[in-house]
């Protein structure tokens, strides 16, 4: 029954993906998380102080994010069984962000193709943590691919596995790491300290999905007649390339696939960042890698359903 209700889940993003004015639990632990930042910051003046309310931050929110969704389905499922498998179903699909990712990244490309760069810079500015104030539309084109690629394990792969592993409140606990990371996860002086656990948390609980990610989108290019044999090699060569212990399997894996190169220089908060360039520059990247990196994003998450329901189904796990 579960893996079914999973599969439902799947699908019900694919079809209604993330609509801007529907009630969303990722809204509500992001308005959590900043409460209880600022909170924090009020009780604590020094850096270790700070660090020690990251965790405290992280604990709270993550353990409140799987308690409450474990609490909610209880009360549903007391109410009447079918109460909680249609809460069931509404929660795990608000796990998954497939559809928003494509979504997000198609209204990009929309606006480039109409040739309005302004327009294009600001609907990126919604997706990235990059400056887009002075980008061209090659750079906007690979800052769209990089999110996607990136974007792709803790939209879709990650949540999914933990979906199957320890259900909706192990999942929903999940994005409130991953929410907490893009939050409050960053390297500059003012989260250096409060982000320290979130983002070392994060980095662990994308581990996995990250690898896992490498091998999927290498058997999705395969499958769409892109280069698979770039998308393995690629991938695996550059997996480090990256400042983070995971983005880099994913993007590198895109980048091998369609013979361009991501990363390079970029500004944050006003500083230029210079990032190692990932993947081999056979070619200029384009605004069609978009597309194509959208229908590596939808194949590979079709593919990391199967791998799930295959193993479960095997393990005896989600049947009933």
């Amino acid at each position: 029954m579960s893996l079914l209700i999973y599969g439902c889940a799947f699908i019900l993003d694919l079809i209604l993906g993330d609509p801007p004015h529907w009630p969303h639990p990722i809204r509500w632990i992001g308005t959590a998380i900043s409460r209880t930042e600022k909170l924090i910051r009020r009780l604590s003046h020094r850096e270790s102080g700070l660090y020690i309310g990251g965790g405290i931050l992280w604990i709270v929110i993550v353990a409140l994010s799987g308690g409450v969704t474990w609490g909610v389905l209880q009360v549903a499922s007391a109410v009447h069984p079918w109460v909680g498998v249609v809460v069931t179903v509404w929660l795990a699909y608000t796990t998954l962000a497939g559809r928003c990712l494509a979504d997000c990244a198609n209204v990009v490309y929309r606006a480039q193709e109409q040739g309005d760069l302004e327009e294009s810079r600001r609907q990126l500015s919604y997706i990235v943590g990059r400056d887009t104030r002075n980008l061209d539309d090659t750079q906007i084109s690979r800052a769209v691919v990089e999110t996607v690629a990136e974007n792709t394990v803790d939209g879709v792969i990650a949540p999914m596995f933990y979906l199957f592993l320890g259900g909706v409140p192990l999942a929903m606990a999940y994005k409130a790491i991953n929410t907490l990371d893009s939050m409050v996860g960053y390297r500059n002086e003012k989260y250096r300290a409060l982000g320290y656990v979130s983002a070392k948390m994060d980095d662990l609980a994308n581990w996995l999905p990250a690898r896992l990610s490498w091998l999927l989108f290498a058997l999705a290019a395969w499958l769409l007649r892109y280069d698979a044999r770039g998308a393995l090699l690629i991938g695996w060569r550059d997996r480090y390339q990256h400042k983070s212990p995971n983005c880099a399997w994913s993007e590198a894996a895109v980048a091998g696939a369609l013979g361009i190169q991501l990363g390079g220089a970029n500004d944050y908060f006003g500083q230029r960042v210079e990032k190692p360039w990932i993947g081999d520059h056979h070619r200029l990247i384009e605004r069609d890698d978009i597309q194509r990196t959208i229908r590596l994003m939808y194949l590979v998450s079709i593919l990391a359903l199967l791998v799930y329901i295959g193993v479960c189904w095997i393990v005896g796990i989600g049947q009933s």
